[in-house]
């Protein structure tokens, strides 16, 4: 029984995957917001590093990783491992193989690591002295902090205030890579004093943090936005985790039928199943792939698929997506990563093809499942990843319904040593879930759209 498959660093992938080329369809062109016209390249240029918005809009299937951000790759902790969960299938009971690929053992603890260290390599390239971001729970903003302090930029993050209270060691670890860090909504910008104004505790958002940072960056011609997710050049970045699953399998000749991820923006999920779509569209491969949301920001199972700001504030390109609505007031879960109200455009595309299956869950039966997963495996997942273990159990479980001995693969996409405030809440029964508001901004939206 193979219970652990790694890779030599030779095996380290050369290229990142670049889905637009094997969509069902065309994605549709950000738009901008003044006009409604598509988005000339100057304007998204003066937010983004030219070498990223080069990729967002690329042609080619595949895109080269330079050397540099491979042996930064290498000293970060790829190629990541790849481990069967025997002692979680043996408290399930099931028929069902599961294996999950971990990008908890990265330097940062996370999957953000891989696309912060290639923009801050891009921006760095470009002269650009300062990035600024936006972070959920912490795990992004640590990632692009990290990469700063190693390539030597300035780093401003904008957290969102629920996760800022609730994990304060991430923000000390941000400080400690010598990154700024606010919470948001801040009084710093035009957007986070409008939303401080009409409700001073307000909880923040990655929706909120992202204007904010961009606000930031508009201000300053040596500085650009980096994101963490929802874009297709992230998404990109994070194929590295697909590739390197694919070897990992092929190397203990087993093939996964489903394939499991969390869904907040989309990048860890994207990641980690596009080489696997690419097989899958071009009819090589048949697998199953489910998506697990929070039902606290349901976007892919309550969202409508239109045009939409990726920010609160309206200050982004409008991207097509599924969307709960860019004011949308996502309730203070504990897996800050998944408070986003839109997904990413590329899986939307997938999602609406039925490509790919969304699933979604309270989070006090998330955190139930995810400790059950650390009693048996060792690992405290994040609260994030724990959304994909919960969808994974469901799904095992079914198999033993059905006495299918299926292969389940998932990403778990973090460890939640960091994140203890959430299973001390859950410990202690002192958490509770959300169902989501009413969307009325949703609803005129869904008008428009027709």
């Amino acid at each position: 029984m193979e219970l652990k498959s790694i890779l030599d660093v030779d095996s380290l992938p050369k290229r990142w995957y670049n889905i637009l080329l094997d969509l069902p369809e065309r994605l549709a062109p950000p738009l901008d917001p003044e006009t409604d016209e598509p988005i000339k390249r100057e304007k998204l240029e003066r937010i983004f590093a030219r070498e990223l918005v080069k990729q967002e809009m690329s042609s080619e299937r595949y895109v080269d990783i330079p050397n540099e951000v491979r042996e930064m790759y290498l000293k970060i902790g790829r190629p990541t491992p790849l481990f069967r969960a025997t002692n979680f299938e043996r408290a399930l009971n099931t028929p069902a193989r599961i294996y999950f690929k971990y990008e908890g053992e990265t330097i940062t603890g996370s999957h953000k690591i891989n696309t912060a260290i290639a923009q801050a390599y891009y921006a760095k390239k470009q002269g650009i002295e300062r990035l600024v971001t936006e972070t959920g729970a912490g795990q992004w903003g640590t990632a692009l902090s990290v990469a700063g302090s190693l390539l030597g930029l300035k780093i401003r993050v904008y957290m969102a205030r629920a996760s800022y209270l609730q994990k304060p060691y991430r923000k000390i670890l941000m400080h400690v890579y010598g990154a700024e860090v606010y919470p948001s909504p801040s009084d710093r910008t035009e957007v986070g004093r409008k939303f401080l104004a009409e409700d001073p505790q307000h909880p923040g958002g990655l929706g909120i943090a992202i204007s904010e940072a961009i606000e930031d960056v508009l201000k300053d011609e040596n500085a650009r936005y980096s994101l963490g997710s929802v874009l297709n050049h992230v998404l990109m970045h994070q194929t590295v985790i697909g590739e390197e699953a694919k070897l990992q399998m092929e190397k203990i000749d087993v093939q996964p039928d489903i394939l499991v991820g969390c869904v907040g923006g989309g990048s860890n999920f994207g990641g980690f199943i596009y080489p696997f779509v690419r097989d899958f569209i071009r009819g090589k491969e048949e697998y199953e792939f489910y998506a697990v949301e929070s039902r606290a920001a349901p976007s892919m199972t309550r969202g409508i698929y239109t045009y939409d700001f990726g920010d609160s504030g309206g200050l982004t390109p409008k991207i097509k997506m599924h969307t709960l609505g860019h004011t949308y007031y996502v309730p203070p879960i504990h897996a800050g990563g998944l408070r986003y109200h839109g997904l990413a455009p590329t899986l939307s595309i997938l999602v609406n093809h039925g490509v790919v299956k969304p699933m979604a869950y309270h989070q006090r039966e998330v955190f139930d499942a995810a400790v059950l997963f650390a009693r048996t495996e060792g690992i405290v997942p994040a609260p994030e990843s724990a959304h994909a273990i919960k969808g994974v159990m469901d799904l095992a479980l079914e198999a033993k319904r059905k006495n299918e001995e299926k292969v389940i693969l998932f990403n778990l996409s973090g460890h939640g040593l960091l994140d203890l405030k959430g299973y001390e809440d859950f410990m202690n029964n002192e958490m509770k879930d959300y169902e989501p508001k009413e969307f009325p901004v949703l609803s005129q939206m869904s008008l428009e759209s027709r």
